[in-house]
């Protein structure tokens, strides 16, 4: 799945770098997009890898769109970044997707000489401790919370100060300018007719045209 030792985070001697950045991607825009790039690159990434949930526990009673909608939109998003991939593990993984399943399988494929880095939303990492084992996922893998500029990082601090405590591979905020595009709000611009256009990838628009989603 990643690269050689030509790459960015490769290195003769050095573990790899994997980043893992999960979410429901309905839509995926350019909010998700840019976290994962800055992620890649000041954290020395290999390559991230986005993992489109399958039954997302903190949805439960959501409508959300099928998986194979945000499969492909998230693939067709990704296309064009060679540090990028999209796993289907949560998708074809029958039952709840929770986070520590899905980090647990990508050790067990990768190893211990990978470095996994889970990438998520600030909003997600105040709620870190109620996730299923979350002592146990937190000796897993490092930590990334993406945060928008202006955000209040005062609770989540505090939070991740806990997380820091228990973790063996380090919790780390990151302040990413483009977070401020949120998928609910382009799923109520689809449906009142308003325009999406810049908000995400011009191919992941045409999908969701011909595909009729959110209306």
């Amino acid at each position: 799945m990643t690269r050689g030792d030509e790459s960015p985070g490769g290195g003769l001697g050095r573990p790899k770098r994997l980043g893992i950045m999960g979410g429901t991607f309905d839509p995926i825009h350019y909010g998700h997009l840019v976290t994962a790039e800055v992620a890649r690159a000041k954290f020395g990434l290999d390559v991230v890898v986005f993992v489109p949930s399958g039954e997302p526990p903190h949805k439960r009673g959501v409508r959300i769109s099928p998986g194979r909608d945000r499969y492909m939109m998230t693939v067709l998003a990704t296309a064009t970044n060679p540090y990028f991939e999209v796993s289907r593990v949560e998708l074809d993984r029958p039952g709840p997707s929770y986070t520590v399943d899905t980090v647990r399988e990508f050790r067990a494929k990768h190893g211990p000489d990978t470095d996994l880095y889970f990438i998520t939303g600030a909003d997600a990492a105040l709620e870190i401790f109620t996730w299923k084992d979350a002592h146990d996922l937190l000796k897993m893998c490092a930590f990334i919370a993406a945060t928008r500029p202006g955000y209040c990082t005062s609770r989540l601090e505090a939070e991740l100060e806990r997380a820091r405590a228990i973790s063996d591979h380090g919790v780390f905020v990151l302040e990413v300018p483009a977070l401020a595009i949120s998928s609910s709000d382009i799923r109520a611009r689809v449906r009142n007719g308003d325009p999406i256009r810049y908000l995400l990838p011009e191919s992941v628009e045409n999908y969701i045209r011909k595909a009729g989603l959110y209306l």
